[in-house]
């Protein structure tokens, strides 16, 4: 059956039962009523377009495995009346033969596949004929207002315009008093609104349809709008799954089709660090189950206890009108007691397609569900997805060979999911079209610089970003501190080859990142020398803002630092803890809660920094008040000792850039001034400043008079010899 078709049969249907409707409560009145106050005609159903995608779902309460069905113009309903309305006059047909040609035509309406819209919802939410008869009294005022003079008439008040629930007890066939309670679906999924008016018995209260239910009994099958403000449609695409989720996927369908002739669903728990991989499977599930994936945050679950009730049924409901599914993130739901509780709440009542995201360990509720361990895609599945993204070698050995070690580099930096990966090619693929010769290169470069710039946003928030411009020929080290740089950088190159095609990663389940401690005194190029790693790298370096981090309030400051780690792991960002001693110290005795709780925080950085993938280094002045637990997890410790003559007579000459006009400088005489490395850049730029101001080169007196400056500011002992 088409859609046009199924609607052409429900207007007629509808048309049908509101003439039987007309008729139901005309029989109500005493004949003189009529007789002194015709009725009025029938008021055709006004014109409208719909769509019909509940109609043509199959009938049954879940459904799983239905189909969606496009929007289509909805016709015009036509009110038809039965043949022996015609012509009334003539053979004067009592009201019960009447109403007997009604039932007819309403039940021959009625014989279609799918079902009209009012029998498809009676169906779904298991009405009584009585409660479907009321809903549709309740509705027909919307459709034919005529009626409200006829419901007034029926009830034997002009004021009385709406339907009252005493008023469907006179009307129908086997009345049921049960259908008024709170617990049946008339009221409990809010299919009519019962009037408040203290002062009329609740059977005389006016009921009114809900706009969600009328349009849905003439086609119009869409998202309550009370709904619409707190969910957020999830994007209708083909999600990417790398072979490992896709088991993810096919693990949470199978639990579902077996549940799925329970009266519940249980709930969906995705458990992962990656968020984006977690919602890629409850997009796989719901594309399988011809779903439509809502998104709902548990910040926006309401507090009042009634908003959420209120919330709860109306999804519920939502869940048997359309082939919907719900994606609840619960990664920064931290167990508050509030929350918590609404959460639970919200669930208890939940029957259809529900997915729960959470990060580390499933929540306990009071509803049936099951776990699913969602991970990242491997480290080898990122590989090959990013060679699928390569530029075409064409055959050509060392185009191929350079293709897999440029794989290899961003698989082995950056941890993305395989939508992120696409995400990055397609920016990458639009960059400007250039030499054939150098477009290769250039798309290698863009996908590394949009991979490392895919979580800088997430980054910003708790860190500072440093714009690393030093170079290797920048930093003055001795040999020993040099060499160990250098190896640092190369293990952070080479973690791929070591932990994927040598296989040490088989051997491991943690310990994959690399730390190290850059100990010395303020001045001595501990920052310049984290810029030079994150530069020779092409990685974002990011200086850890302990005000952004650190928190007052319990539990906070390890919900920052693990959206700070787990950021700067996926983007493959570089973290610098600068004063580390200030956040990695040692461990007290416990004497409050206070005491307690940062070495919870303490403990929790430990644990963090041991399965940190990425590249982590502490800077600190103080390397004795570190926690020895820190210390034994380093893999790196690099000691800047503060320069001597030697040095700092290079760091003079490399302290003045190349542009900057000088004249007479003698820079082993500098050097004879005892000051560290951040010292001298200070002296040289204030020196910079004064010989602009008197236009003239940087020459020794300005240096030497810039010099004295830094040393007062340093309160440090000088003789004026030193500066003649």
């Amino acid at each position: 059956m088409t859609t046009d078709t199924w609607l052409d049969d429900n207007n007629r249907y509808l048309a049908a039962s509101l003439q039987w409707l007309r008729l139901r409560l005309q029989r109500l009145l005493p004949p003189e009523a009529v007789a002194e106050a015709p009725l009025p005609p029938p008021t055709p159903v006004a014109q409208a377009a719909a769509t019909a995608s509940a109609a043509t779902a199959k009938p049954g309460r879940w459904n799983l495995w239905g189909g969606r069905t496009a929007a289509a113009p909805m016709i015009g309903l036509s009110t038809v009346a039965p043949k022996l309305l015609q012509d009334a006059s003539a053979s004067q047909p009592t009201v019960d033969e009447l109403l007997k040609a009604a039932a007819a035509e309403r039940d021959a309406a009625a014989r279609t596949d799918p079902p009209p819209a009012l029998l498809l919802l009676a169906q779904r939410l298991d009405l009584s004929a009585f409660e479907r008869d009321t809903l549709l009294l309740c509705a027909a005022l919307e459709y034919d207002p005529g009626l409200a003079t006829l419901c007034a008439r029926a009830q034997g008040n002009p004021a009385c315009t709406l339907p009252s629930f005493s008023l469907a007890l006179s009307a129908f066939d086997d009345p049921s008093w049960d259908a008024v309670s709170a617990q049946r679906p008339l009221r409990y999924a809010h299919l009519i609104d019962v009037g408040n008016n203290r002062d009329l018995p609740l059977t005389s209260g006016p009921l009114r349809a809900d706009e969600r239910i009328v349009n849905y009994l003439k086609g119009l099958n869409a998202l309550d709008d009370r709904l619409a403000s707190l969910l957020t449609p999830v994007k209708d695409e083909d999600p990417l799954l790398a072979a490992s989720q896709q088991a993810n996927a096919e693990t949470a369908i199978e639990r579902l089709r077996v549940a799925a002739e329970d009266a519940v669903l249980p709930v969906v728990q995705l458990v992962g660090a990656d968020a984006g991989s977690r919602l890629a499977v409850a997009q796989q599930v719901c594309k399988t189950l011809n779903r439509r994936l809502y998104r709902l945050e548990t910040d926006a679950l309401p507090s009042q206890a009634a908003e959420l009730e209120l919330l709860a049924r109306l999804w519920q409901r939502e869940s048997i009108l359309l082939p919907v599914a719900l994606y609840i993130d619960a990664e920064n739901f931290e167990g508050a007691a509030d929350t918590g509780a609404a959460l639970r709440r919200f669930l208890a009542q939940e029957m259809g397609v529900v997915f729960l995201a959470v990060r580390d360990t499933p929540l306990r509720l009071a509803v049936d569900s099951f776990a699913v361990d969602v991970a990242r895609p491997t480290a080898d599945e990122q590989f090959t997805a990013w060679r699928g993204h390569m530029p075409d070698a064409a055959g050509n050995a060392e185009a191929e060979a350079e293709n897999h070690a440029a794989a290899q580099l961003l698989a082995g930096q950056f941890s993305l999911n395989l939508n992120e990966i696409r995400q990055v090619a397609t920016l990458a693929s639009k960059m400007p079209a250039g030499d054939s010769a150098l477009k290769d290169s250039a798309l290698k470069d863009k996908l590394w610089d949009a991979s490392r710039d895919l979580v800088r946003p997430r980054l910003d928030a708790l860190a500072q970003r440093l714009e690393p411009k030093a170079t290797w020929d920048d930093l003055v080290l001795p040999q020993e501190q040099m060499r160990i740089m250098r190896q640092i950088a190369g293990q952070v190159r080479g973690r791929h080859k070591v932990y994927g095609e040598w296989g040490f990663g088989q051997r491991m389940n943690r310990g994959f990142g690399i730390s190290a401690l850059f100990a010395g005194e303020s001045g001595t190029g501990k920052t310049m020398a984290a810029e030079v790693i994150a530069n020779d790298l092409r990685l974002n370096l990011y200086r850890i803002d302990l005000s952004a981090v650190v928190s007052k309030y319990i539990g906070e400051t390890e919900k920052n630092l693990r959206r700070l780690f787990d950021a700067a792991e996926q983007g493959g960002a570089i973290l610098f803890f600068d004063e580390a001693d200030a956040l990695f110290g040692k461990r007290s005795e416990v004497k409050d809660s206070h005491d307690r709780y940062a070495n919870i925080e303490i403990n929790y950085l430990l644990q963090r920094m041991e399965s940190f993938s990425g590249l982590a280094i502490l800077a600190t002045n103080m390397k004795s008040a570190l926690d020895q637990a820190f210390m034994r997890r380093l893999r790196f410790i690099v000691n800047f000792p503060f320069p001597g003559i030697k040095e700092r007579s290079l760091i003079w000459e490399k302290a003045l850039p190349a542009e900057t006009p000088k004249d007479g400088l003698d820079f082993n005489r500098l050097a004879r001034l005892n000051v560290s490395g951040g010292n001298i850049h200070s002296i040289a730029l204030n020196a910079a400043f004064m010989a602009a101001q008197e236009r003239k080169p940087v020459t020794m007196p300005t240096m030497l008079a810039a010099a004295r400056g830094e040393m007062k500011k340093l309160d440090k002992p000088f003789s004026e010899a030193e500066f003649k």
